[in-house]
């Protein structure tokens, strides 16, 4: 039977400790401590469930640029994060939401007899 060596494991749990608060010291941590668990943008809400298909989105696009008062921060969903990175690269092709050559307005207007459906009743 093997013994088991304290030294070795008060080290590892002494390096768990410090890697768990490196990790808290983090942006993604301090915006999570800052910000409620809720998309800025689809207004979707976490849980610690879920939490981690949260990501802190940097509005300047600077990974670099994290100040302790979050200002340079939001949260946003998985799929909202994919969307505002989505958007920088096409404007930066040249591409614009307002481009109508690339894609034609909306033609259709479901709710054009709405108003006479509810003045039957």
């Amino acid at each position: 039977m093997k013994t088991i060596n304290h030294s070795r494991l008060d080290q590892v749990v002494l390096d768990a400790r410090k890697a768990a608060d490196s990790r808290a010291e983090g942006y993604r941590e301090r915006a999570l401590k800052i910000y409620p668990w809720i998309c800025g943008r689809c207004a979707r809400e976490f849980t610690t469930a879920n939490l981690r298909e949260l990501t802190v989105h940097h509005r300047d696009h600077n990974h670099d640029n994290n100040p302790n008062d979050g200002s340079n921060w939001e949260l946003l969903c998985l799929y909202c994060h994919d969307n505002e990175h989505q958007k920088q690269i096409e404007a930066d092709r040249g591409y614009t939401d307002t481009s109508t050559k690339r894609c034609g307005g909306a033609t259709h207007n479901p709710f054009a007899a709405l108003q006479s459906l509810l003045k039957k009743d």
